[in-house]
């Protein structure tokens, strides 16, 4: 995930996305360079429009949340009560201790 964040840093930083700048990126920040990973960034990069594909990409994630909220109130609806136990139920179970 760092090598995405370092092709964003270089794009909105208006420089080059190539595998000698990634590279750079990636020390600079003490991360440990894969060069295999760094190609195939570059690689899968090839034609795609930045700009776009960010501006779509953050348009996915504010819609996660509120169908997250969602799934817990369900959640929430959907847990059974449990039975309450009444005091002769726990007197009965400590006195088998005792047997």
């Amino acid at each position: 995930m760092e090598y995405v964040y370092g092709a964003m840093l270089l794009h909105s930083a208006g420089q080059d996305v190539n595998e000698e700048n990634i590279e750079k990126v990636m020390k600079s920040s003490g991360v440990k360079v894969d060069s295999t990973r760094v190609k195939a960034l570059v690689s899968a990069l090839e034609g795609v429009d930045i700009d776009e594909a960010m501006s779509t990409a953050a348009i996915a994630p504010t819609a996660a949340p509120a169908a997250t909220e969602e799934a817990k109130e369900e959640k929430k609806k959907e847990k059974p009560k449990e039975e309450e136990k009444t005091e002769e139920d726990a007197a009965s179970g400590l006195a088998s201790l005792f047997e």
